[in-house]
């Protein structure tokens, strides 16, 4: 089966645990078309660039998906009718992270850079 990353911006007015809520429910989606969620990551809540649809953030969450193409295409379809879901992207890869993602690595540096490590 092939592998996909799913990233989906959820509105700033939500609690983590609606958010958490919200990635459940489109886990299920995924598993009843007789595909399975790999791991998933909350980033957390993130300022964007402009504004979307009057949000000047949203909660960040990563879905690593194995499952046919039916599957993927049901999950967008639910997303696109959720109005909690600000922005969405589904991405076909070759193989899934075994490790965190960029966005979990770089928070795992450790806070700011000092002036021998060519800070200013």
């Amino acid at each position: 089966m092939p592998f996909y990353e799913h990233v989906y911006l959820a509105r700033q007015d939500l609690a983590p645990a609606q958010v958490e809520g919200l990635t459940e429910a489109l886990k299920k989606v995924i598993e009843e078309q007789d595909g399975s969620v790999k791991g998933t990551e909350y980033w957390g809540l993130r300022s964007l660039a402009y504004r979307i649809r009057k949000n000047r953030k949203a909660h960040y969450v990563l879905m690593n998906i194995e499952a046919p193409a039916r599957a993927v295409a049901e999950l967008e379809r639910q997303v696109r009718l959720n109005e909690d879901i600000i922005r969405f992207q589904t991405v076909r890869v070759e193989a899934l992270e075994t490790e965190g993602s960029a966005m979990v690595r770089k928070g795992d540096k450790g806070g700011r850079r000092g002036r021998d490590e060519g800070g200013w």
